[in-house]
């Protein structure tokens, strides 16, 4: 299964330690991870979210970190997976549906 994570970027020095545990803790539980944190950096946030949503629509699933309601990308993710029909999860460690 393909799963897409989403959470807070932006703001969040730490961000890239916090989906790369996550991504890694789903990998090791046999999920196809896709990463936005691994995207580089200096691209505008027209880009990201062209980039991400294209992640989004690709993946089976989309999870979701426990911060995501503190990102306005995350949030837009999430509405759109609401108006798709895609699967949310929430990562608290484990795996939870939203």
């Amino acid at each position: 299964m393909k799963v897409y994570l989403a959470g807070k970027i932006v703001g969040d020095r730490r961000y890239k330690a916090k989906f790369r545990a996550a991504a890694v803790e789903l990998e090791r539980r046999g999920y196809t991870v896709l990463n936005p944190a691994i995207l580089p950096e200096g691209l505008t946030d027209a880009d990201y979210m062209s980039i991400t949503m294209a992640m989004l629509y690709a993946a089976d699933a989309v999870v979701f970190l426990p911060d995501y309601r503190e990102s306005r990308g995350a949030m837009v993710e999430f509405n759109m997976c609401q108006r798709i029909g895609k699967d949310c999860l929430l990562y608290l460690g484990e795996i939870k549906t939203t």
